[in-house]
Formats: C-alpha cells, structure tokens, sequence
C-alpha cells in the first residue's frame, strides 16, 4: 500500500481504486490508469484494506457493509478513504487531499468571492458533482478566514475531516462525524453553543440538517454548506424540496433573507496542458434575486446572474466560453458542459464567424502591404 500510496503522491493522482480481478487502478487529471501489475485476488484486496483500515471500521463494513475515514500518509499527504463490499469482497477507494492549501488564485475562484468572506451572518453555499473540487475551494475560503479576521471562531463539521487547518488568527474547532458526534444535525445544534462565528457544514445531505443550517445563519452565524447540485437555480430547488409541501412557503422566505451566495462549480480537463481548470457559475442574492426565491420564481434566476456583473455575479456558461477562448478547453467542454447548450453553441458559432472574419481581413491586409 506504501508503494501505491507513493505513486500517487508522486503523478499528483486524485483518486486510487482497490477491486478484486483489476490492477490497482489511479485516476490523474479525471483519466484513469492501471497500474502495472497482476490483477487484485481476494486476499490482496483484504491485506491492502487491513494495512490502513482499524478493526473499529472493518467491524463497521461488516455490519453495514462500508465506512469512510481519512489518514496521513507521513508528511506528504492525506487521503480520504472509503472501504465498502462488492460481491463479498473487500474493495476501496482512497482520495488524495493535498497538505498544502490552495489560495482562490490557484484554483481560479473570482475574487469578488473574498468580499462574502467577511459578511456577518448568512448561508454560503459550494456546489457541484463529486470530485468538482468543492472541499478544497472550502478550505481555501476558510483558510482566508483563519489568516484574516482575529475576531473569528470557525467550527467545521465534517465526514470525515480532509483538510487540517492550524490555528492562525481565528480559532479552528473540527468536528468529524462518528469520531466526535454521531451527525450532522447534532454537530449543528450543539455548535451553536459553542460560540461560533462561522460554521462549515461538510454535507447537507438530509432535511435534519438543512433546517439547522438555515436555523444556525438565520441566529447571526455565517454558514457554508455543499450540495451535489449544479447551478443556483437547482439548488435552491433542491433546498426547498427537502422539506414538506406544506413548510416550503415559509422556507423559500427565510431562504431568501439568510442566503448569501451560491458558487457552483465544476473541474474541466485542461487542453492547454495536463491537468483540469475549475469553472465557476456565482450567484450573489440581491434583492430582485431575494423576490424570485420568495415568489418560487427561481427559473427567472439564471437572467439575474447575467445582468449581475456589477455585483460580481457570472454564469457557468459564460465562465466556459471564456475558458475556450483562452484555449485552456476543448470545444466539446464548452457544449457538453453549459447549462444553455443550443445558446451556448449559437454564441460559439458567432465567434467563431467573427475570428474567421477577422483572420481573412488580417491576411487581406498583408497582401496588399
């Protein structure tokens, strides 16, 4: 396991696969590759798996047949881990979380995002697929946090912890579910008296919990919380719909006074060099933003975003074209990828005509000079 843990540290892996009848198998820059070598038997899967894993979680698989935790492998990095059963074997998956924390330049996250870091209160939300990238654009934004404000109590509240944060100016409290407290709705109502300023909330993944998320920013804290939504229309969709028909009145109106922002976010693969670009869609709650929430108008959210720049909105597809225009991704990205595909491909085309033009003018010129 030493060797396979190296070798991701080493490409700069995302992800490592363990299955019985495959060579381990790593995943760099969103492809996946199989290391070389004899296919896993039963036996190997289990030795790999018992070489990291405490008795505590192998009983846990055996009853419920998985469970999640994070290490250290020395000093070089973390990884997140998800031990489960596949046809009555043993079978992982280990996610590299990089020591070093990344700075919202290095990830490419618009600067406008700094300002909501210093808001009083309100719910701010990161949101994408797995493996977009949202852990580590969160630890960034608390990072900036921890160095900056001198005034601030930060509770995290995740499963499992991925990054560790040093004490710098603020105070850090990480709380990791099923190590420290059994949930999530627990983590938050107890957090609330324990003087926090900001809370981060690893995973909204239940009504339970949302309810105390909203509660936790609507009593002057400032909240973070992820959804595996894309785009601020679905997940304030998808935030209302947890609860029952008969509450989501009165949650779209607390929704539309506590929300903040909602940064949404996805991780492209780079044709400029190896690697993936994050692309962002910002959504920054105005009022005639705080109307449409209220009045379940969200379908009418996406033409706020493009009329808000002033504010420092952008959205996802608009991030794209700029992205393909630097020729950082391909085309097919910008297509596969947009919210809007038809107007998106129509934009494209459009520009496309225009650099065409603009490329027979250029060589006109040259021909007569």
């Amino acid at each position: 396991m030493s060797d396979l843990l190296q070798l991701m540290v080493a490409e700069g892996a995302a992800d490592l696969h363990i299955r019985v009848g495959t060579a381990p198998t790593i995943r760099v820059h969103g492809i996946l590759h199989r290391v070389e070598g004899p296919a896993c038997t039963p036996e190997d899967t289990e030795e790999l798996m018992r070489s990291i894993t405490s008795d505590d979680h192998i009983q846990h698989v055996r009853e419920r047949g998985g469970a999640d935790f994070a290490f250290a492998f020395a000093d070089a990095a973390r990884f997140r881990v998800s031990v489960f059963k596949e046809k009555g074997n043993f079978a992982l998956v280990l996610r590299q979380i990089p020591n070093k924390l990344l700075t919202m330049e290095q990830i490419g996250v618009p600067p406008t995002v700094k300002e909501l870091l210093y808001k009083p209160r309100g719910l701010i939300l990161v949101t994408g697929p797995t493996g977009s990238g949202k852990t580590t654009t969160l630890a960034s934004l608390l990072n900036i946090i921890n160095e900056e404000r001198d005034e601030a109590h930060l509770i995290t509240i995740e499963d499992p912890i991925e990054y560790y944060h040093k004490h710098k100016k603020a105070l850090i409290t990480q709380r990791e579910i099923g190590v420290d407290v059994p949930n999530f709705a627990e983590a938050l109502r107890r957090a609330l008296r324990q003087d926090p300023d900001c809370i981060l909330v690893g995973e909204m993944r239940d009504l339970e919990t949302i309810e105390a998320a909203i509660t936790a920013a609507e009593t002057g804290h400032l909240v973070f919380g992820t959804l595996h939504t894309t785009g601020a229309a679905k997940t304030i969709d998808r935030l209302t719909n947890a609860f029952p028909v008969n509450q989501q009145e009165m949650i779209r109106i607390q929704l539309s006074t506590v929300l903040v922002a909602v940064i949404s976010q996805l991780l492209i693969p780079r044709i400029d060099k190896p690697g993936r670009v994050a692309v962002f869609e910002i959504m920054i709650n105005t009022p005639s933003i705080a109307a449409l929430i209220r009045d379940n108008k969200t379908f009418r959210i996406q033409s706020d975003i493009q009329t808000g720049a002033k504010y420092g909105m952008i959205t996802l597809d608009s991030f794209l074209v700029e992205k393909y225009l630097q020729g950082m991704i391909a085309r097919e990205e910008v297509i596969t990828k947009a919210q809007d595909s038809i107007s998106i491909l129509a934009k494209l085309q459009e520009l496309e005509l225009a650099q065409a033009v603009g490329a027979d003018r250029e060589s006109l010129t040259k021909g007569k000079v």
